[in-house]
C-alpha cells in the first residue's frame, strides 16, 4: 500500500498525447473556443471563459447552502443531454440528489449518479461509462483508501487533487468539484488544491439576499475577476442578463450622500451605487468603515478630501458602502467616493442622472481609468445624462444623450457636481 502512495505521489500529470520528448509549441494546435462545451448558462460560460475546455479541472468554493450543489446539478442536467455525465456525491443519498432534481424540474433521465466517498470507485466509474463531465461534490468529503488520513485532511485533499488533475489530463474529462470554505471564506485544505486546479470560482451573496455572484480567481482560460450573476428562486439558479438592474434599485428621492458609478468587472461594464455618510463624532476617535471598497484607500482619499477639496472629516464618522454586496477592486471608485461623502456632509442630493469615475491622486488630481468610453456608453444606455470623468477619459465623439463634463482637479469636480 505503501509503494501505491508512492507511484501516485510521484508520477507526473499527463496528457494523453504525453510521449516524454520535447515538441515545438508551433506544430500545437491550442484550445479553441470551438472545443469547450456549453454548460448551459450564458452567464457561468462567460466567468469561465466561453465554456468547458475538455481536460480542465474548476474548483468552486462558497458558504454553506448558497446554492454551489444546485449550480452544478443544473450543469450536469443540461450537458447530460448530449454528453455523457457523472454525478458523484459524498454528502448527500443518491435520493436526495433525485428528490432536489425533481424539485427544481430538471430532466436527469440521462445523468450517471452516484454516492460514493470513495476516490478510486469514483474514477472507476467515470472511465467505464466514459463521462466527458465528472462532477465531484465535494472534494473534503472523498477520499483515496491507500491515504492515511480521514476525508477532507490536508494529505487526503492533496493526493485526491491531484487524481482527479491526472485523470481529467489523461481522459480529456472536464471535472467540476465543489469545496467548502473557511470562516476567512477562502477553500478548505492547503493553497496547493487551487495550484493544482486550472480555475477556481467563488460564488458571493450578502446574508439574506437571493442574488448570488461567481466570481473567477484563477482561469487558465479566461479572464480572472470575470463575474456571473444569478438569482436564487423556487426552481434553481437564474441567471441575470442585465445585472446593472439589480444594483440600480434607487428611490425615486435621492437622498444626499448616493451616486452611482461604471465600475468594471472582468469584461463588461457595470453600473452600481456608492453610498456615503458622514456623521458628527460622538466620542473616541472617528470610525473609518468601508464595505466593499478598501478602507486603507478611503483612509488615504479622506487625506486627499481635506488638503485639496477644502473638506475636513477629521472630527466626524465616515462610512462608505457599495450597494448589493459587490465588492470594488479598481481605482474607478476614488472619485465617486468623495462626492457622495461631500454630499453627505453638506447635505445636499446629487443628481439622478449623475454618473461618475475616475482615480483620485496624492496631489489632488483626477486620472484616467481604462475602458473609459466603454463605461460611458454603458452609462447612457442605462439613462444618465451627465458624466463627471478625468480629462483623458472624454470620448473623441460625443456620445448621444449624454453631457461628458472632464475635469483634472478634485476641486473642479467637487464644483461641477453642486455648482459651486
Amino acid at each position: 500500500m505503501e509503494a501505491a502512495l508512492k507511484e501516485r505521489r510521484a508520477s507526473p500529470v499527463r496528457s494523453a498525447a504525453a510521449t516524454g520528448k520535447a515538441t515545438l509549441l508551433g506544430k500545437l494546435d491550442g484550445a479553441t473556443s470551438a472545443e469547450r462545451r456549453p454548460t448551459g448558462s450564458s452567464e457561468l460560460d462567460r466567468v469561465v471563459g466561453g465554456g468547458l475546455v475538455p481536460g480542465s479541472v474548476v474548483l468552486l468554493g462558497g458558504d454553506p447552502g448558497i446554492g454551489k450543489s444546485t449550480l452544478l446539478l443544473q450543469v450536469g442536467a443540461r450537458v447530460c443531454a448530449d454528453a455523457s455525465v457523472l454525478y458523484a456525491t459524498g454528502e448527500e443519498s443518491a435520493s436526495q440528489v433525485a428528490a432536489r432534481a425533481g424539485r427544481l424540474g430538471l430532466d436527469v433521465a440521462n445523468l450517471q449518479l452516484m454516492s460514493e466517498p470513495s476516490l478510486d470507485v469514483i474514477l472507476d466509474a467515470a472511465r467505464d461509462s466514459k463521462a466527458a463531465l465528472l462532477i465531484v461534490d465535494s472534494i473534503q468529503t472523498v477520499h483515496l483508501p491507500e491515504v492515511a488520513a480521514s476525508a477532507g485532511g490536508v494529505s487526503q485533499l492533496r493526493e485526491c487533487a491531484a487524481a482527479l488533475v491526472r485523470y481529467a489530463k489523461s481522459t480529456s474529462t472536464t471535472v467540476l468539484i465543489i469545496g467548502h470554505v473557511t470562516r476567512e471564506g477562502t477553500i478548505a485544505g492547503p493553497k496547493v488544491l487551487e495550484h493544482l486546479v486550472d480555475t477556481v470560482l467563488y460564488f458571493e451573496s450578502d446574508a439574506g439576499s437571493r442574488y448570488r455572484i461567481v466570481r473567477a480567481t484563477k482561469n487558465r482560460f479566461g479572464a480572472v475577476n470575470e463575474l456571473a450573476f444569478f438569482a436564487m428562486t423556487e426552481s434553481g439558479l437564474k441567471e441575470i442578463a442585465n445585472p446593472s438592474a439589480i444594483f440600480l434599485a434607487r428611490p425615486t428621492e435621492i437622498a444626499p450622500g448616493s451616486l452611482v458609478t461604471v465600475a468594471r468587472e472582468g469584461g463588461r461594464p457595470l453600473l452600481v451605487e456608492i453610498q456615503g455618510l458622514v456623521d458628527p463624532m460622538r466620542f473616541g476617535n472617528p470610525r473609518r468603515v468601508a464595505q466593499g471598497l478598501d478602507s486603507t484607500r478611503l483612509a488615504m482619499l479622506l487625506a486627499v478630501l481635506n488638503r485639496h477639496g477644502g473638506l475636513s472629516l477629521q472630527d466626524h464618522d465616515v462610512f462608505a458602502n457599495v450597494v448589493g454586496g459587490l465588492s470594488l477592486h479598481e481605482t474607478a471608485s476614488d472619485l465617486p467616493v468623495l462626492l457622495t461623502l461631500a454630499s453627505s456632509l453638506r447635505d445636499k442630493p446629487l443628481p439622478a442622472t449623475l454618473v461618475a469615475f475616475g482615480e483620485v491622486g496624492l496631489t489632488g488630481e483626477v486620472r484616467p481609468v481604462a475602458y473609459g468610453e466603454e463605461r460611458l456608453r454603458e452609462a447612457a444606455k442605462q439613462g444618465f445624462r451627465v458624466a463627471i470623468v478625468a480629462a483623458d477619459n472624454a470620448p473623441r465623439k460625443p456620445i448621444e444623450g449624454l453631457q461628458v463634463k472632464s475635469v483634472s482637479r478634485l476641486s473642479e469636480a467637487l464644483a461641477i457636481a453642486f455648482g459651486a
